[in-house]
């Protein structure tokens, strides 16, 4: 099932990297069962770690490891054990690309907008579980997970038209003027209405959302 392009559409723009953004997945997930048939919501990628700051996580981890009980008690997302040891052993490259290739990967092969699942997915795969999202494995189980051919998703996960497209994306996202993950967006024909900077909780956003749906009715 296709976005219907006469609805207002949520775009909600994220880094598979990014823990704020792992808690409002769900948050974006829970809206789109709530509204179904007065929005349509799409997942864009941010590219939040590129070019000179791919590296090791050990750069990062000061930082990281203290934000995550803040994460934690403000969302109700968990950071998995096998994730804390990933980022205390420090080695693990930290690289947006990857993970964010093969959500453009999943938007082309998947016909039931199920977008915003698989990019929930690919962060507990890493925030969860641990996983390295620099291993093409981790998108094949998760592709074979939602029914999708994992030999066509793997061969189009390496071309480098997907690499291009996705860092087009990045680019696009910038253009915008995203300066944080997540954001929020309310995108009504050419116009876009900012609706969080940043995580809400479900029902502070769903309000807004609600709030701004029924200006658009009004007129205003």
């Amino acid at each position: 099932m296709e976005n219907n392009p006469e609805l207002p559409e949520v775009l909600y723009i994220y880094d598979p990297l990014c823990g704020w953004c792992y808690g409002m997945s769900p948050v974006i997930r829970r809206v789109k069962n709530a509204f179904r048939g007065r929005i349509t919501v799409s997942v864009l990628s941010g590219g939040m770690v590129t070019g000179d700051q791919v590296g090791p996580i050990r750069q990062m981890w000061p930082y990281i490891s203290s934000a995550l009980h803040n994460v934690e008690q403000a969302t109700g997302v968990t950071f998995g054990e096998a994730y804390q040891q990933l980022g205390a052993e420090g080695s693990y490259i930290q690289d947006s690309e990857p993970p964010c290739r093969a959500l453009t990967v999943f938007r082309q092969l998947d016909q039931q907008n199920r977008a915003i699942d698989f990019a929930h997915d690919i962060q507990k795969a890493l925030f969860e579980h641990g996983h390295d999202l620099n291993d093409s494995v981790v998108y094949e189980a998760l592709a074979a997970d939602y029914g999708l051919d994992v030999t066509e998703f793997s061969r189009e996960l390496a071309r480098p038209e997907t690499a291009t497209a996705t860092r087009q994306e990045f680019a696009a996202v910038g253009r915008i003027g995203v300066q944080g993950f997540p954001t929020v967006i309310l995108r009504v024909g050419a116009q876009g209405y900012v609706l969080a900077r940043g995580f809400q909780p479900y029902d502070h956003f769903a309000a807004g959302l609600e709030q701004a749906l029924q200006d658009l009715a009004d007129g205003k």
